[in-house]
């Protein structure tokens, strides 16, 4: 991923935040993601930022290769001021278990 694919992608997620109220759940799917440009943090991190104000309760990632973890329990720490319950799941399957979907 390329910091332009992520400062767009924070853009449309600023959008689909005001349609939520808060205590809502969020999937992250990260199963495709292959790589992620270090200058991507920023916009990572703003985005994360913009994710907590707006309230999330639960939010679940789908990362199935460990190795892959690009540090999001360390991104977390720094970026959700109400520390939502978080859960690293293998793939969609689980984390919807973990949702209650």
């Amino acid at each position: 991923m390329q910091p332009q694919e992520l400062e767009r992608a924070t853009e449309d997620v600023k959008k689909l935040l005001a349609e939520l109220t808060p205590g809502f759940r969020l999937l992250v799917d990260l199963s495709r993601l292959e790589s992620m440009e270090l200058e991507c943090v920023p916009w990572l991190g703003r985005a994360m930022e913009l994710i907590d104000q707006a309230g999330v309760d639960l939010i679940a990632r789908v990362i199935p290769d460990p190795h892959k973890d690009i540090g999001f329990n360390i991104l977390t720490i720094f970026h959700y001021a109400r520390r939502p319950q978080t859960a690293t799941c293998k793939n969609v399957v689980e984390a919807c278990r973990t949702l209650g979907l």
